[in-house]
């Protein structure tokens, strides 16, 4: 949590030391315009315009990315809820018999004695 404060003090340090350091007056011209001001103020449109035309460059992929996301996202939902009805006990499982609990005692001298006598 103290990092990104830390870092960022630095950083905006450093800028004002840059702004300080660089305040020579400077012209700039493109074609037919011409822009007049210190060198630092001019660096740093300079940056901030670079930054937005590549934020705009990458704008249409970071859309892309987050649309095929969403499509996986939900189509991971489908298949969960498919593979959640698909598991549920069938009739052959829920009608199986029950197992025995205990085997009832069998004489042995019976049974015979009932087989000779039938």
């Amino acid at each position: 949590m103290m990092l990104p404060l830390v870092l960022g003090l630095i950083i905006g340090g450093a800028s004002v030391v840059f702004v300080l350091q660089n305040i020579t007056p400077i012209t700039v011209t493109f074609f037919i315009w011409q822009v007049s001001g210190s060198l630092s103020v001019v660096l740093l449109a300079t940056l901030l315009t670079g930054m937005i035309m590549s934020a705009l460059i990458l704008l249409p992929g970071i859309l892309k990315a987050g649309w095929g996301m969403r499509q996986l996202i939900k189509r991971n939902k489908k298949l969960e809820d498919d593979l959640m009805l698909n598991s549920r006990p069938t009739a052959s499982k829920v009608t199986e018999p029950m197992p025995v609990e205990y085997e009832p005692e069998i004489d042995i001298d019976e049974e015979l004695n009932k087989k000779e006598n039938a």
